[in-house]
Formats: structure tokens, C-alpha cells, sequence
């Protein structure tokens, strides 16, 4: 009797901006004929398994590779109640750009997390609108507002299920690929691009609210003009370190618990929360990283 084919599932984690690295694992995964047939992501994660599920890669890559911080805050509305971010300007992007068939209608099987607002139970959307179900799953506490769904509000996935190794054995999925974003998160802080997004945030709209989110706050200064102490964050740079500690600690207690086969670990801790015009580094860092791993998942596929 011939052998029943494994069945590959892609579990892509959360991690804000260094999510484009998942772009760069699907592409060393493909070039390597290892083609995932369920495809699961957090936050950023369902973003891009989404467009991959959907056969959209090519047009997605050289899109986020453009990208600049004058481009990426086009796409953001800013409001004050319930986050920082509406998100409508990104769900009319990605609509005018890309055909959304629904789950149903992708070309691979698809999931994403999301977590409910008030109970903090993980769920699971397999079914219904795409973007829908993406903006669920990215709406990360703070930034975006919660996204409505069948009656319940609904935020970012990382905080439940950072990494969605589970979901993907509930599709049936015999083999997991995880890729965790967060493990070295909490690492130095310094910054690959720092000169090239500094020079690109000098040519922002000076002053007001935007300038003191989007930017670190510079050190303070006492009335004799010596430093105050440490240079103060941003309130931005305080919400998103603080996130990303919370899933670094659920990410290793989920991986220990939920164990992927393979776990793929980009070098991502130079990458802000907020770098998404460094788009091309980051692409890389993720082929180099699944590169690594390719020996291990060929072992497991004989």
C-alpha cells in the first residue's frame, strides 16, 4: 500500500512589523519544493498566511518592500477611543487590491487567532470574509481598535495563542512548521536602520500628538540643561515592549505545551514593532533563518 502523504501545516506567529519575515520563510520553504498545504497565523501572521493562502505573494512582496513611514502612516486613521488606529483605511487597501472569495475560497487551507475582548477566550475564525477575519486577528490592543465579529469585539490573537501550532493540529495538520517571531524580543534594543528611519521620520509633519507617538521622545532635560535620567519612550515604544514581553512569556509556554516539529527563529530583535518600511532585511533574515532549518524538515518528510 502506498503512503498516505503528510499533511505540511505553516504555523506563522505574531510580531507586529517583523512579520514581513514570514514572506522570506514561504519563499526558502517553496524554493525548497516544501509546499504547506494548511496555513495558520497571529496578527501579522494571518495577514501574510492570508495573502498566501489566497496565491497573492508575488503582489504582496514587492508592495511591503516599498513601503516608507510616509507610505505606512497613510494607511493608518488616527482616533482616540478604543485604540490609537480605526484600521479603515488598511481594510479599504487591502479591498481595493485583492478579491476576497472568502476561507472557504482560498487555495489553502486557512485559520487565524483572535482573542475575545471581555472573556479573553481564543478564537478561531475559519470561515467568513478574509480581511474580516485578518483585522480580528491584528488588532493589537492599544493601536488598533477591536474589531467587531458575529457580536463580540475582538482583538489581536497574540495574546492567547502567539504562535497557532494548535490550530494547525486541529486541521490536521501532521507535521507543524512554526515560525516564532518573539523569542529574542526582549533582546538589545539598538536599531539595524535606525540613521535611515530617523532621516525618514525628520521628513513627518513636525509637532502635535502623531510626532510624539511615532517618535522616541528625546532625553529629558533638567533646568540647567543636563540630563534628567534616561531617555523617556514613547508611549508607543511603552505599550508595544510591554506587549511584546507578554508574548515572549505566552509564546514559550505555548511552544512547551503545543511543541511545533520544527520551530524556525528569525533574528528579529533589531526589528521595532513599528519598522514596517524595512521590509527587504527583514524578508531576508526569515529565508536565512528557514534556510537553517531546512535539513531538519526534510528529515521529517522522508
Amino acid at each position: 500500500m502506498s503512503k498516505k502523504p503528510l499533511r505540511i501545516g505553516l504555523a506563522l506567529g505574531s510580531g507586529s512589523a517583523r512579520g514581513w519575515s514570514h514572506i522570506g520563510v514561504i519563499r526558502a520553504l517553496e524554493r525548497a519544493g516544501i509546499s504547506p498545504d494548511i496555513v495558520c497565523g497571529t496578527s501579522i501572521g494571518a495577514l501574510v498566511g492570508a495573502v498566501y493562502a489566497a496565491g497573492e505573494l508575488d503582489r504582496l512582496e514587492p508592495w511591503v518592500k516599498s513601503l516608507t513611514w510616509k507610505s505606512v502612516l497613510g494607511l493608518m486613521d488616527f482616533k482616540m477611543g478604543g485604540g490609537l488606529i480605526e484600521g479603515g483605511k488598511l481594510l479599504d487597501f487591502f479591498r481595493s487590491r485583492y478579491e476576497d472569495q472568502g476561507i472557504a475560497g482560498l487555495h489553502k487551507a486557512y485559520a487565524c487567532v483572535a482573542t475575545e475582548l471581555y472573556t479573553g477566550r481564543e478564537v478561531w475564525l475559519r470561515e467568513g470574509p478574509v480581511i474580516e477575519a485578518v483585522r480580528a486577528s491584528i488588532a493589537l490592543p492599544g493601536l488598533f481598535t477591536p474589531a467587531q465579529h458575529e457580536g463580540r469585539l475582538l482583538v489581536d490573537g497574540g495574546l492567547v495563542n502567539p504562535v497557532p501550532v494548535s490550530l494547525c493540529r486541529a486541521m490536521g495538520a501532521d507535521i507543524v512548521i512554526a515560525v516564532d517571531l518573539n523569542w529574542d524580543i526582549m533582546l538589545h534594543h539598538s536599531r539595524v536602520a535606525s540613521h535611515a528611519r530617523d532621516a525618514e521620520v525628520e521628513e513627518a509633519p513636525q509637532g502635535g500628538m502623531l510626532q510624539a507617538i511615532l517618535t522616541r521622545l528625546r532625553p529629558a532635560k533638567t533646568t540647567n540643561g543636563k540630563d534628567a535620567g534616561l531617555p523617556m519612550p514613547s508611549m508607543l515604544d511603552v505599550l508595544t515592549t510591554s506587549l511584546n514581553i507578554m508574548q515572549m512569556r505566552i509564546t514559550q509556554s505555548r511552544l512547551a505545551g503545543e511543541p511545533a516539529d520544527v520551530v524556525i527563529r528569525p533574528r528579529l530583535n533589531e526589528v521595532a514593532a513599528m519598522d514596517y518600511h524595512l521590509a527587504a532585511g527583514t524578508i531576508a533574515e526569515g529565508e536565512r533563518a528557514a534556510e537553517f532549518a531546512l535539513p531538519h524538515i526534510r528529515d521529517l518528510l522522508v
